[in-house]
């Protein structure tokens, strides 16, 4: 068995974050870049049945080359090698073209099941799982709290606002996992130095025969980008015997209750 995650470089959630106003996209040269935490989650979803299954768990990233250093961390959790997409054409790709090239990387790769965080701490769009699905044509389950891998079919629980699904699907499957699922293990030193001599493979999208070019794959257009306004100054409410309905006046005005 063969299990392909997703991992990403995202801006330190804990440090400074600036959108380029010139082009929309985040400014990742201000602060801080780590892995992002959700995708270490799922990583040690996998790693955690790699054992037990005697899967190998490949780390997939579309990232430019600068984020080598945060694909390696994956590698000294254990992943056994990782694939990192690689192409300028991609700065600024939407989700569609970030699909579309990735779907391409695990076609290569020819995984039993696909594994990813559900939302991701920079653009949170939660639509990527999905995507992939649709693009290789498998079954998906998505928001998983809990995850059971077998040798030919994947389970699991889903949280809703009425309880609890239980959810599977045979392989292969691409699912998504939140952030019930345990925290992701801590690379050691023994895993540090192997990952230095794990492979990793750099791919194009010539490679990958896949065109970012928006006359053949359209790419959402972005009209305007502003700076978020400054917070509004608070209301304060005296309590001269009316504070109780000036609270709830406040609630109604703005649409709170």
């Amino acid at each position: 068995m063969k299990i392909f995650v997703l991992v990403k470089e995202v801006p330190d959630t804990y440090g400074d974050r600036k959108l380029d106003l010139d082009t929309g996209l985040a400014d990742r040269a201000v602060g801080d870049v780590v892995l992002d935490e959700i995708t270490e989650r799922a990583l040690e979803v996998a790693l955690t049945s790699a054992d037990a299954l005697g899967a190998e768990v490949v780390a997939l990233s579309m990232a430019p080359e600068s984020a080598t250093a945060s694909i390696r961390r994956a590698l000294a959790m254990g992943a056994a090698s990782a694939v990192q997409i690689v192409d300028e054409e991609l700065r600024g790709a939407d989700l569609g073209v970030t699909a579309k090239a990735l779907a391409a990387a695990i076609r290569r790769g020819e995984p039993d099941l696909v594994i990813t965080g559900n939302l991701s701490t920079d653009g949170s769009a939660g639509v990527l799982p999905s995507m992939l699905a649709e693009h290789l044509g498998w079954a998906q389950l998505t928001a998983l709290s809990a995850v059971q891998i077998a040798a030919d079919s994947v389970s699991g629980t889903r949280a809703t606002d009425f309880g609890a699904q239980e959810v599977s699907a045979a392989l292969p499957a691409v699912i998504s996992i939140t952030e019930a699922l345990p925290d992701a293990r801590f690379p050691n030193f023994k895993g540090i130095m192997a990952a230095k001599k794990k492979p990793l493979e750099v791919l194009s999208l010539a490679d990958l025969g896949v065109t970012a070019d928006p006359t053949e794959a359209p790419q959402t257009i972005m009209t305007s980008v502003a700076e978020k306004p400054p917070r509004a100054a608070g209301v304060k409410v005296e309590d001269d015997g009316t504070a109780a309905e000036q609270l709830v006046d406040y609630l109604v005005q703005n649409r709170l209750v």
